[in-house]
């Protein structure tokens, strides 16, 4: 009698891939298509700004300011809040804690250390706003480049209700977009303004649909990737920097930066590609 084959068993099955965990509590970090998007992940308190949560953006930034293959950082938060200001809720002191906290103010407190990060910051910085952005998320977006807003977006600085000033670069970011008047006419009122009216004020580059933000911010950074990163640095670095000087100074600091790229690998390959007709590789240094 023939031997009967033996009979195969059915292959164990696999079980599924478990996600890796993220190291990061209270925002979402997405790396794709030389972007690092930032997102705000506080959904039960609107995105509010906690401690935490400005340490794990520090953190990022930080990483990433270095990396050649990120050319650009987005933030963001989601459909009903970019950020919502800070968590007011913890923002209580002791009478002899007073003084400490002052000391904290600017190396210390990591609100502020994450403000001084994104002041400094060489790369270009989107923020793409949906929803509320009130107080410190506000004042968050302004440390950015430029706002992305979706047209359900709010922007206000509501702190003096709470006998409170915006503190964290509003009075002095606000009336660089709009002006002294205007900007001391939104903090003394603290009145909101939809996404329309930032349009309208200088605050807002681009509206678009409601949760189409982050796309067009996307969209625009892919124009970026096409040029130089050195120079998009460099311009970044004499625009800032010539805001608070003279025409004259500012124009000495603008020189010295064009001619400190001539000593670049990027350059010459940029006149090159000119000349031949042909897209540049650059290469960031």
């Amino acid at each position: 009698m023939a031997k009967q084959p033996a009979e195969k068993k059915p292959a164990a099955k696999k079980a599924p891939a478990k996600a890796a965990k993220s190291k990061y509590q209270f925002i979402i970090v997405t790396k794709r298509n030389r972007i690092c998007q930032i997102q705000f992940n506080r959904p039960e308190a609107m995105n509010a700004l906690n401690v935490e949560m400005a340490k794990e953006i520090t953190e990022v930034l930080i990483e990433v300011e270095t990396d050649r293959k990120i050319i650009a950082v987005i933030l963001s938060g989601n459909e009903r809040a970019f950020c919502a200001g800070a968590d007011l809720g913890r923002m209580g002191s002791k009478p002899n804690e007073r003084f400490d906290l002052y000391r904290e103010r600017f190396n210390i407190a990591p609100n502020r250390q994450m403000y001084r990060v994104l002041c400094f910051y060489t790369k270009p910085v989107i923020s793409a706003v949906e929803g509320y952005c009130l107080g410190g998320g506000f004042e968050t977006a302004m440390w950015g480049d430029f706002i992305v807003a979706g047209e359900n977006a709010q922007f206000g600085l509501p702190e003096v209700r709470h006998s409170l000033i915006p503190g964290g670069g509003g009075t002095q970011n606000l009336p660089r977009l709009i002006g002294p008047a205007l900007a001391k006419e939104m903090i003394w009122t603290g009145r909101r303004i939809k996404a329309a009216e930032a349009k309208e004020l200088r605050i807002v580059n681009h509206v678009v649909p409601a949760g189409g933000a982050v796309k067009k911010a996307e969209e625009i950074v892919a124009e970026m990737a096409k040029n130089g990163p050195l120079g998009i640095m460099m311009s970044k670095v004499a625009i800032n920097r010539g805001m608070d000087q003279s025409r004259f100074n500012g124009f000495l600091g603008e020189g010295d930066l064009a001619h400190m790229l001539t000593f670049s690998e990027d350059r010459p390959e940029g006149l090159k590609a000119f000349a031949e007709r042909r897209q540049a590789t650059f290469k960031g240094q």
